[in-house]
């Protein structure tokens, strides 16, 4: 049976590790180490590293790949699979087993390289993803394509809905490509450069929403950090996360303002209609429906502020 070394950290490349894991010799996992996870700081193992345990599979833990791979050469791997590792993979490290390797990700190559291409193709209004199995280089997402596999983003999507979808759409695609990756007999089809874009790790200051731009930017946006990291905005001089809202009509208001407020939503003017907010978290708080929220406060007291 081919021996597969895995690398990969959160949920989502869970249902890929069991693939291989009913299809190959799972000699080895490589994950990240386990981390101080919320408020109470509590010490957590990836989901990977839970799944590899419960199939008593050994877990190698390196803080940094590029220094500390001595351990995956000693397993001596026909291939190694990645999904969401976390890290980037040396040169050292792809050159060790003899039928390469390959990383399972979450975007239509070349569009989208990098570590966040859910969350940036929903805040960018695309209409379509995917996943994409591909040999690895030393380059970032550049190395030649395997297999592709489409899947729509619906308006009601968001990263937390897509997530799944694509999850499972990886482990399917995975299951169909594996045979022909361990016979050699898969096709290998070169990136365009010239069409890549890029995703990079969602930072603090890229949450921020701008009531500016379009209602459909600002919704956009709103989907493409829910359910982590969520989007905010400040409102009295506090942030606010931004979980959920749909887009209204149009008001002569100014942009940036809470020009209407109903039972179930604050509507915040944005450059061409109105964004409705149905879903919050105010600061220090639990997340809660705007219906919740406005109890608790005087709503004419909200009319015309200005949000930032």
């Amino acid at each position: 049976m081919t021996k597969v070394i895995f690398m990969g950290t959160p949920d989502f490349a869970v249902p890929i590790l069991d693939v291989l894991i009913k299809n190959t010799e799972v000699v080895l996992v490589v994950t990240k180490p386990d981390a101080f996870v919320g408020r109470k700081k509590v010490l957590t193992k990836s989901p990977i590293k839970v799944k590899a345990e419960a199939h008593n599979i050994p877990v190698f833990t390196p803080l940094n790949i590029k220094n500390d791979y001595e351990e995956i050469k000693k397993y001596n791997p026909d291939l190694i699979v990645t999904c969401a590792y976390g890290q980037i993979v040396p040169e050292s490290v792809l050159n060790i087993p003899k039928l390469g390797c390959i990383n399972v990700h979450a975007s239509l190559l070349p569009k989208y390289r990098g570590g966040a291409p859910i969350h940036h193709a929903i805040i960018n209004g695309e209409t379509k993803t995917g996943i994409t199995i591909m040999y690895m280089d030393k380059g970032m997402d550049t190395g030649d394509i395997i297999k592709m596999a489409e899947i729509p983003i619906n308006e009601d999507d968001n990263v937390a809905s897509m997530h799944e979808k694509l999850s499972k759409l990886g482990a399917d695609l995975l299951t169909a490509v594996l045979p022909s990756i361990i016979n050699k007999t898969n096709k290998r089809i070169k990136q365009d450069d010239n069409l890549a874009t890029y995703a990079p790790i969602i930072k603090r200051e890229m949450e921020h929403i701008d009531f500016n731009k379009t209602a459909q930017e600002v919704n956009n946006k709103v989907r493409g950090l829910n359910s982590w990291p969520l989007a905010n905005m400040i409102l009295n001089d506090e942030e606010v996360k931004v979980i959920e809202g749909f887009i209204g009509g149009k008001s002569n208001s100014k942009s940036s303002t809470i020009c209407d407020i109903t039972k179930d939503a604050i509507g915040i003017m944005c450059a061409d209609k109105i964004y409705y907010i149905t879903k919050l978290k105010p600061f220090g708080k639990k997340i809660m429906t705007t219906r919740d929220y406005l109890n608790g406060i005087k709503k004419t007291e909200l009319l015309n502020k200005e949000v930032k």
